[in-house]
């Protein structure tokens, strides 16, 4: 006797549980990305065994993890001032906006802005906390810093990070509440948690750098212009736990030992917590 669960489809036909679990799958399975070559990706090109974006070949940098951190948040500190992007929740579109970097923590790669919290950018991150940080230099040295934000209204933080020159961007509106002071309910800080950067700083001084171009000019070689670099989720969950930027790692020991000693103890650390 067939057991069969005879369920009709929309087609009017019966159905067996297995093409049932097929129809729902194709209905209210969720679209997944890749992130890996794939038909997902863009190409207008092939190179064969030759590299088809030979700058970037050129430039790849890795370092041990230390001097990465490092330089990045050295160039950050330089900066001052990069532009954050957020997307709008009622078009999808994504607006950048100019902000000043207050305070950093976790080793100085998680980053911290004062925010007007009736603006804009907060209800953008509000409906999508996903965000973008970048930086730019007079020399075209860049830094992209893609993580999460958090909209911070705890007074003790506010109080922490405080400027006075807040009061010129909020004003006072005369009510004794709404003065621009630490107290102004306005202020709010934005703490982005990184998640990846990437980076580029120069390569040489800037008579070698013409010279690199120049000479790829005529030769069609990349210049080897950049110290281009990647850091990795992974990577910033090494330098962040539970230590900050004054503790460096080991000099005697490569980045890669060093990473596997702070995964090891921070899998101890969570172990302990739960």
């Amino acid at each position: 006797m067939n057991t069969a669960l005879r369920v009709p489809t929309l087609a009017g036909k019966l159905a067996t549980p297995r093409s049932i679990a097929l129809f729902r799958t194709t209905l209210v399975a969720p679209r997944t990305f890749s992130n890996t070559a794939s038909a997902m990706s863009f190409s207008n090109a092939d190179t064969g065994s030759k590299p088809a974006d030979p700058y970037k070949a050129e430039n790849k940098n890795d370092p041990e993890l230390k001097e990465k951190v490092d330089d990045l948040v050295n160039f950050i500190e330089t900066c001052k001032f990069g532009m954050m992007t957020t997307r709008i929740e009622s078009s999808g579109l994504l607006v950048s906006r100019c902000m000043a970097v207050a305070a950093k923590e976790g080793g100085g790669l998680d980053l911290l802005f004062h925010t007007n919290t009736e603006s804009g950018k907060t209800d953008d991150l509000k409906s999508d906390p996903k965000i973008n940080m970048a930086f730019l230099d007079g020399q075209g040295q860049w830094a992209s810093i893609s993580g999460t934000a958090d909209i911070v209204t705890d007074r003790d933080m506010v109080r922490k990070y405080y400027s006075p020159t807040l009061k010129a961007w909020l004003g006072d509106l005369g009510d004794g509440k709404h003065d621009g002071g630490p107290e102004d309910p306005r202020i709010g800080v934005i703490k982005i948690t990184a998640q990846t950067a990437t980076y580029a700083i120069s390569e040489g001084n800037f008579v070698s750098r013409q010279f690199q171009v120049a000479k790829g000019t005529v030769t069609g070689q990349a210049p080897n212009v950049n110290k281009l670099r990647e850091i990795t989720e992974e990577e910033l969950e090494q330098c962040k736990w539970p230590i900050s930027s004054h503790h460096a790692f080991p000099k005697n020991q490569s980045s890669k030992l060093c990473g596997r000693l702070l995964t090891r103890a921070t899998s101890l650390y969570r172990a302990q917590g739960e």
